[in-house]
Parts: C-alpha cells; sequence; structure tokens
C-alpha cells in the first residue's frame, strides 16, 4: 500500500517553465539523471531507496478537478495548458538500481526517458521520495552495522518532521535493516512488524512500580519488558523487575528491561549482574535514550551486555545531516531523426560539472566475491567479463587506473528498466525481500569502507568513452573545437 500524491507536489516553478514548453510546443524527449555528490555523514556509501513508493506514485500521478480549480484562481495558468493537466498521467521509461542497493556518489540513481514536461513535473516528487528515503535507510544501515548482532528497533515518529515524514522514514529505517517499528501505521501501510514496551506514565499511573510491572507482565506474558529507570534504576527498578522476573520464571516465561537514561554502560552492567545473580540469565537487556551508531559502536566494543536498541531521533531525522543533497539534471535531448544529444551543465566547480549523456553502471566483483570498483559507461557501451579496462577518475584530469581481466570474476549491470511507459514493469518486492537485498548487497562490500569514521574510498570511475565526451562538450561550451584546432 502507497499513499496517493497529487500532481501538486511539485515546485510552482516546475509547473511555470511547463506552461511555457506547452505554449511554445517546446516537448522533445529528454533523459534525466537523478545522483548525489556526497557521501551523507561522512560515510563511505549510500543505500538507495525511495523506489518502492516513487514508481506507483507515478503510476497513479493526475491533477484532480480540485487541483485543476486551485490552479485556474492563480490566474498565471491559460486554460488551454489548464485543459491539458486535467487529463494528465505520466508517460516515460524509468531506469534504476533495485531498491536497496549499496550505491555512491556521482552515479545516476533514477534515470528518466520522458518529454521534456513530463520530466520537469516529477523532479520534485522525485528528489523528495528518494532524497529523504535514502538518507534515512543510509543511516539505520549504519546503526545497524554498529549494533551488531543486537537488534535495532526504529522508535522515532514522536521526534520526525511530521505524520509523512514518520511514514517514510520507518519504512526506510526497515529497509536499512531496523527489527521494527512503534509507527503502528507504519505497519498497517508497509507490513513493517511493530513493537514497543512501556512509558514512564505506565509505572506513574500506579500506586507504586511493582504492582505497575506485576500487571504489565499478567496482560503482556510473552513481551513482557520493564522500564526500569523510572525512579531508581538500580534501586527499586530492577529489584521489582528481579521479583516479576522471578515470577514470570515460575510459569515458564521471561522478561526483558529497558534503560532509558544514564549512564548506559554502567547501568546495562550492573543490571546484566544483578539479572544473573537472581538466576534470571535469560532476561534481556533494551537501551534507549537518544542513541546514535557513535554511541552504539562504544558500548559494544566495549562489550556492554545489551541486546537491542531502541533509536529515535537521531535515525528517523537523519541526525547530523539533514538532507542527501540528490540533483536531477538533463543529460539528454532528442534529436528529430530519434538519436539523443548528449548535455553537459558545466560549473566553476569541477565537481558540479554533470556527466553528459544516456548512462548505465557497471559493478566489478574480485574472485573473493567482493566490489572492486562501479564504471559509469554510456549506456551503448557493453563490457565483458575478462577484458582490461581503464578506469577515468570522474573529475581530475589523468587519474586513472587499468584493471586487468584476470583481476576479476564478475560484472553487474546496475541499472534496469523499473517503469515503461508509464507503467511498473517489475515484480514488486515486499519490503522484507528489500531489507534483505540491502543487507546482501552490503556484504559485497569490504568492512574498510564501512567503517564510521574514515572510511575507504569506493572507486566510481568514468569510462573512456564517457571521459572524451566529457572533456569534449566541456571544450565546446567554452567554444573551442573539440579537435582543438
Amino acid at each position: 500500500m502507497v499513499v496517493d500524491v497529487s500532481a501538486l507536489t511539485t515546485d510552482f516553478y516546475e509547473l511555470t517553465m511547463m506552461q511555457g514548453y506547452f505554449l511554445n510546443n517546446e516537448n522533445p524527449d529528454v533523459v534525466f539523471d537523478m545522483f548525489y555528490r556526497k557521501n551523507p555523514f561522512d560515510g563511505g556509501y549510500a543505500v538507495f531507496a525511495g523506489l518502492g513508493e516513487l514508481l506507483p506514485q507515478l503510476e497513479s500521478l493526475n491533477f484532480s478537478a480540485n487541483d485543476i480549480a486551485y490552479l485556474k484562481s492563480l490566474n498565471i495558468f491559460d486554460q488551454r495548458f489548464l485543459d491539458y493537466l486535467s487529463t494528465y498521467r505520466f508517460k516515460g521509461d524509468i531506469y534504476a538500481p533495485k531498491e536497496g542497493t549499496t550505491v555512491f556518489p556521482g552515479e545516476p540513481l533514477v534515470r528518466v526517458h520522458t518529454k521534456l514536461i513530463d520530466a520537469q513535473l516529477i523532479e520534485s516528487l522525485l528528489l523528495n521520495t528518494v532524497n529523504f528515503q535514502t538518507l534515512i535507510a543510509t543511516k539505520a544501515m549504519r546503526v545497524c552495522t554498529a549494533a551488531g548482532s543486537g537488534a535495532v528497533m526504529e522508535f522515532g515518529l514522536r521526534r520526525a518532521q511530521g505524520m509523512d515524514g514518520g511514514l517514510s522514514a520507518s519504512r526506510a529505517a526497515y529497509i536499512g535493516g531496523c527489527k521494527l517499528t512503534s509507527n503502528t501505521l507504519a505497519g498497517k501501510v508497509f507490513g513493517i512488524p511493530v513493537g514497543g514496551t512501556m512509558a514512564h506514565s505506565w509505572v506513574m499511573a500506579y500506586d507504586n512500580e511493582l504492582e505497575a510491572f506485576r500487571e504489565f507482565a499478567k496482560i503482556y506474558p510473552n513481551n513482557c519488558v520493564l522500564l526500569i529507570d523510572t525512579y531508581d534504576t538500580l534501586g527499586s527498578g530492577i529489584e521489582n523487575a528481579i521479583i516479576v522476573g522471578k515470577e514470570q520464571k515460575a510459569k515458564g516465561l521471561k522478561i526483558g528491561v529497558r534503560i532509558d537514561s544514564g549512564d548506559l554502560s554502567y547501568l546495562a552492567r550492573a543490571v546484566r549482574q544483578r539479572l544473573d545473580d537472581a538466576g534470571l540469565t535469560d532476561a534481556t537487556i533494551c537501551v534507549s535514550n537518544d542513541l546514535t551508531e557513535q554511541i552504539i559502536t562504544t558500548l559494544v566494543t566495549d562489550n556492554v551486555p545489551i541486546d537491542s536498541w531502541g533509536v529515535g531521533t537521531n535515525l528517523v531525522t537523519g541526525g547530523d545531516q539533514a538532507a542527501l543533497g540528490g540533483v536531477y539534471k538533463l543529460s539528454a535531448k532528442g534529436r528529430k531523426d530519434g538519436t539523443y544529444q548528449p548535455t553537459i551543465k558545466v560549473s566553476n566547480s569541477s565537481a558540479k560539472t554533470t556527466n553528459p549523456g544516456i548512462k548505465q553502471i557497471y559493478r566489478f566483483y574480485g574472485h573473493d566475491g567482493l566490489a572492486i570498483a562501479d564504471l559509469i559507461t554510456l549506456d551503448e557501451e557493453e563490457i565483458k567479463t575478462g577484458e582490461d579496462l581503464i578506469f577515468y577518475h570522474p573529475v581530475t584530469d589523468g587519474d586513472l587506473f587499468l584493471l586487468r581481466g584476470g583481476k576479476y570474476e564478475k560484472v553487474e549491470k546496475l541499472l534496469g528498466c523499473v517503469m515503461k511507459d508509464g507503467k511498473i514493469c517489475v515484480e514488486r518486492r515486499s519490503l522484507k525481500e528489500i531489507q534483505d537485498y540491502a543487507k546482501e548487497s552490503q556484504s559485497h562490500f569490504h568492512r574498510s569502507y564501512k567503517r564510521l569514521i574514515n572510511p575507504h574510498i569506493y572507486k566510481v570511475s568514468l569510462s573512456k568513452r564517457l571521459k572524451n565526451l566529457k572533456h569534449d562538450l566541456i571544450l565546446e561550451s567554452k567554444g573551442i573545437p573539440a579537435n582543438g584546432k
């Protein structure tokens, strides 16, 4: 199930440009690329997410009668254009990697083939969906990597940016590896497992802490996780939890405890010792309290006995990074003869000069199954396993390396057609299948690329043909013939 969106989910200038194209009969075939320039969180990768929501939204995109009435009330749009919008449906082809794929800066993550008017309309919706969910899926993957074998639970709804942000964040966090969400609506909409423990108000609502724990255990005997820091974690909290834990054990049941404040390293160790001394060795410990991947890494490295982690604010908001920063740029324009003219945006900042033409991404794997490097090529190029290839740096001239055919075992083409003529053309996967694929994709990268601090930089390069095309178009943009004469 996907939440429907109005075609008005676009920036206003997209509509004014669309009207200009429409009235001037300027609507050629075009190709646009969505990509990002820098890995989020100073990390070594991103997890591509949002495609599973974007495609159904594009498939059903339309302007309602109320939408048209609103646009008409602005006294900006010609009636002929409004009539066109009243029957609008997106007609275009979309190419993308599988959702959950580990991706890197500069790679075209969503390649859009359509008419210029259509490409402009969907820009904001595409960026809004893919940017945010890729950011949160990446954050979740980092948190889950830090937690190791410990389960990570997404508890962020109350701190998310609105209900829509909370819903998208829950979806993306699950793709990134979270085991469950506290967001009940996300459970209904996306089929994510839901769960939770109790709030301090539950404990405070009863005459005493022991009564609160006993009543909770009575109602939820198979999911009894007791919040022990309402009054005194190492005093009444753990003592009353042990009393209830022993009562549960006598019934063949077990408990868990949650700590939501204080020095988590010291408290978790002390609580573990008290539980073990009481014979409750199967009792679990969950912690929360503004956790980040850095805090979790420190606790795991210190061998603090924590079984699961409740992560909220710093997961669903992106924490120290507010946005991914993905962009959407024109890369080719159709000619009258049906061919395409590569286009380029040239900037004073070489990192912002775009890669022209219709492109594909190839991923190379070594004999150990680990990814070696990615190569961005022109779409018509065919890469065959076993051939020697030169990888050119996307920005720096003269920075290149030779990959011998005997050094890699497999080549994978990442961009596949996922929408044809406005209709989804791939089998829809469950969110659990996407989560499993995201984990599998990560497994093909050496741990050095996944370090939280100072990760190794994964090589993303240009093919010789693409590098030459880019060089020639830069020269032409400055009025210099490509042949140098």
